[in-house]
């Protein structure tokens, strides 16, 4: 994608019209119990240096030894990316000064890697969409902690991290904007989370991003690249690109040159600064591990993985939008979370029955709502993820069962579902204990009615003429019984008596 921009994606600068270029080279920590060429546990907060082998550590005559587990990660990460996955791939070292990596280079992939081309289909906020290619997927290496603050005059290493794998997922210069490039870190954790493959959990480190950083002319070539190391979260990706592309052009339009380099985004101060030097794949002097063979297996094993892959949230999205009746926008909220996916349609199966005889996509739109509105609300409230929700499906559909059956108002459903969260329990319990039972006796709200009416003469006069009024009445009797009144029961009441 090298054409230019749309018109909204433009940046303006002081001699007019700027393209920002970005692509994304995203490290994520294969779900794995050991590395990637020991048997060393890969558990995260462990104490220093306690998940260390002899490999790990490098200790003389110890050679690596393939975690046949990382490899199948990994295909079935290419797999989910619509990737061609490379029956053949080769192993590499990569000579670089680490710190923290006991062997002084990094053993990745160079030419030859395990996943080739494929795609992710970004959703964005507007309702569009862009299609962003991958480039490649390679295994490498993590490399281990450097700590800085324990010590006046020294730097700690911490070695637990050195040596779990990672997948380097390497995206063509696609993006134009740092909202696309946020949406396609988003998209691309939930793929991952979706396979199993990777936690996503960018505050431990499990994912992370260098981000490289263009700017042009709309319609020229492609210019000078800066790239930003370890961005560890989504809101910071947004904040590199939007920095660094007006620190890009700045420098252009007085006259400058873009060096190429490589950068750091502070946080606290919301700005990129230089690292160092850009290196080339040269300086790498990249050569095939003498310690490990070249990486082969055949098509039958990676069609196996392929028929056991779960389903993925593009055509989770595009199933419940068919089958469901659900609109884009409520279909892309719901599958952009594998918990809450699940949550939806945990509670749509356990009130199957009510399906079947409402209409799959009635209750399903009801469901929708409350996960969405109630359910997310209450998890925002407490900054907790769907997965350590309170309340699990069985209870809201429990909950939405007794709603459906009119048995309790929606107002007296929001009041239980507060009840659950906070102290548990089943649904049907707390309405028959705290005596929450919609009334729906004619006799007991006729009492109420006439009462409301008597005191408001001249609003009966008026919803006589304006029929709309009515609801104001019916407002006012269920804020008197406590929201358990039956509200249809009372329309056709107040209908009645106030003969409309």
């Amino acid at each position: 994608m090298q054409g230019a921009a749309k018109p909204g994606k433009l940046i303006k600068g002081a001699t007019g019209d700027w393209e920002v270029v970005i692509g994304m080279e995203v490290h994520a920590q294969v779900t794995s119990q050991s590395k990637l060429f020991s048997g060393a546990s890969t558990e995260f907060g462990g104490e220093p240096n306690s998940h260390v082998s002899l490999v790990d550590a490098a200790m003389p005559g110890m050679l690596p030894v393939i975690n046949e587990e990382c490899i199948t990660q990994a295909v079935r990460t290419g797999l989910g990316l619509n990737a061609k996955i490379n029956l053949k791939s080769v192993f590499d070292r990569k000579n670089y000064f680490y710190p923290d990596l006991p062997q002084g280079y990094q053993i990745s992939q160079f030419k030859s890697p395990i996943v080739g081309e494929g795609e992710v289909v970004v959703d964005l906020l507007d309702g569009d969409s862009v299609t962003v290619g991958i480039e490649r997927l390679h295994l490498e290496q993590d490399a281990g902690k450097s700590i800085h603050d324990q010590h006046p005059a020294l730097s700690l290493v911490d070695l637990n991290r050195s040596g779990v794998a990672l997948m380097e997922i390497v995206s063509k210069p696609d993006l134009r904007s740092s909202d696309q490039a946020k949406a396609y870190v988003s998209k691309l954790r939930t793929i991952l989370r979706y396979l199993g493959t990777c936690d996503g959990d960018m505050e431990k480190g499990s994912l992370r991003a260098d981000v490289n950083v263009s700017v042009r002319r709309p319609g020229e070539a492609l210019g000078t690249r800066c790239e930003i190391k370890n961005v560890n979260s989504i809101r910071f990706i947004g904040q590199a690109v939007e920095y660094e592309a007006r620190r890009q052009i700045d420098i252009l339009e007085e006259g400058g040159k873009i060096e190429q380099e490589t950068r750091l985004f502070d946080s606290n101060k919301g700005e990129t600064r230089s690292m160092r030097n850009k290196e080339e794949a040269h300086d790498y002097r990249y050569f095939p591990d003498p310690d490990l063979l070249p990486l082969e297996f055949d098509q039958a094993y990676v069609d196996d993985l392929k028929a056991h892959l779960p389903e993925l949230p593009d055509k989770k999205k595009a199933r419940f939008m068919s089958e469901l009746g659900m609109n884009a926008y409520n279909a892309t909220v719901l599958v952009s979370d594998k918990d809450a996916a699940f949550f939806f349609e945990e509670t749509l199966r356990e009130l199957g029955d009510k399906a079947t005889k409402m209409g799959r996509a009635v209750v399903a739109a009801e469901v929708g709502k409350w996960v969405q509105g109630e359910l997310f609300g209450l998890l925002n409230r407490e900054r907790l993820e769907v997965a350590r929700s309170p309340v699990n499906p069985a209870q809201m559909a429990s909950l939405l069962r007794l709603m459906f059956d009119t048995e309790i108002s929606r107002t007296i459903a929001k009041e239980v579902l507060e009840i659950i969260w906070t102290e548990g329990g089943d649904p049907r319990a707390i309405v028959e204990a705290r005596g929450l039972k919609q009334v729906t006796d004619l006799g007991a709200i006729a009492t109420v009615v006439d009462k409301i009416v008597a005191q408001n003469p001249d609003k009966a006069e008026q919803a006589k003429a304006n029929p709309k009024l009515l609801g104001w009445f019916v407002g006012q009797a269920m804020k008197v019984s406590g929201g358990k009144a039956n509200p249809q029961a009372l329309n056709e009441l107040l209908k009645k008596k106030l003969g409309i």
